[in-house]
């Protein structure tokens, strides 16, 4: 059995299961103004026609023109307008007046503004994997190095909005997943690229054992094999490894592991003991010790908690530094440790 995709990005959204939710598009003409109230955890969208101004709290005023595409993280209130002179009315209302997926704010005309607009949530458990990554908003233009494939994209998910097709629902829902995907790569190839593993997997030697770790997360990697992947000195590696990812190489596969097994209990797919070796350690002792350790709970009762529930408890971090300071020996050791073997790997 093999646990997630197979790939960082993949993985983490897999993890997330995200919900998305497009439209209504709006078109709009003449003097206008939309208030839109917080939201966690992703607004994504981008213009299909016109211009209009994106004013996020605590943000200078942005100017989007056509071809542009947008994504707010855990936006603060913001408001889309025509001028900056528009006073701002609440979009829930606009929003719920929509008819075949279409608000028009004016008179319809050949030369008006056409906005897509959608949002996607995470499981809350899960979410701040990557919404802790995401700056408030981030703007890809029409002619940067992604730009073109993500216009293309907002104008495939426009037509499909409003349309009763078979299968739009299901369309819809891919193809944001997919623009998702799109405008995290171009947030990770920007000047100001974010922290984490996001941004890591664009470092050569980092990004190499990121994702031999998400290809392999069985494996019983040691320090040493992660350097060599990253042409690296040992040292160096696990400098370099924490100071862009925020956790050391062996915690951040610990860590790893320990966040797909949590999915599995609570979707109750796989025994313990096949969830022990899908995740590299060769007992269910050693699993439950490591998963104690990381989770508060043995395995067993998570899973009960989660069947009780219905769903996976709330109350535990994913992906975050470990409270434990400890020296590169020991994250050798403790991986070795946590995987059920004797002793660690040269």
């Amino acid at each position: 059995m093999v646990l997630g995709f197979r790939d960082p990005v993949a993985d983490a959204i897999g993890l997330l299961r995200p919900r998305t939710v497009i439209g209504p598009s709006v078109r709009a003409v003449g003097e206008w103004a939309l208030r839109f109230d917080t939201f966690p955890h992703v607004r994504i969208g981008g213009l299909v026609s016109g211009t209009c101004w994106l004013v996020l709290d605590g943000h200078e005023p942005v100017l989007l023109q056509q071809g542009d595409t947008f994504m707010l993280g855990n936006p603060p209130p913001y408001v889309l307008a025509s001028t900056l002179d528009a006073t701002p009315r609440p979009a829930a209302p606009v929003l719920a007046a929509a008819e075949d997926g279409l608000v028009q704010i004016g008179p319809a005309s050949e030369g008006d503004l056409y906005l897509c607009v959608g949002h996607i949530a995470f499981d809350d458990q899960n979410a701040a994997l990557l919404t802790d990554l995401l700056l408030p908003l981030v703007i890809v233009r029409e002619a940067d190095p992604h730009g073109l494939q993500l216009a293309q994209l907002i104008n495939l998910l426009a037509d499909e909005v409003g349309v009763t097709a078979a299968g739009g629902p299901l369309v819809q829902n891919h193809l944001a997943q997919i623009l998702l995907v799109h405008m995290l790569r171009a947030h990770a190839a920007q000047t100001d690229r974010p922290t984490g593993w996001l941004g890591a997997l664009n470092e050569d030697g980092i990004g190499a054992a990121l994702r031999a770790v998400h290809a392999d997360v069985a494996h019983p990697w040691s320090l040493n094999e992660l350097a060599e992947l990253s042409h690296m000195s040992r040292s160096a590696f696990a400098q370099a490894f924490k100071s862009h990812v925020g956790v050391p190489p062996l915690e951040y596969l610990i860590q790893w592991r320990m966040s797909l097994a949590r999915d599995a209990l609570a979707r109750d797919t796989l025994s313990i003991s096949e969830l022990a070796r899908a995740t590299g350690y060769l007992s269910e002792s050693a699993f439950s010790t490591a998963f104690r350790r990381v989770v508060g709970a043995s395995p067993a009762q998570f899973r009960n908690q989660a069947r009780q529930a219905g769903r996976a408890p709330a109350d535990t971090t994913v992906l975050h530094p470990s409270d434990e300071p400890g020296a590169d020996s020991r994250d050798d050791l403790r991986g070795r440790e946590l995987s059920g073997a004797s002793q660690p790997r040269a």
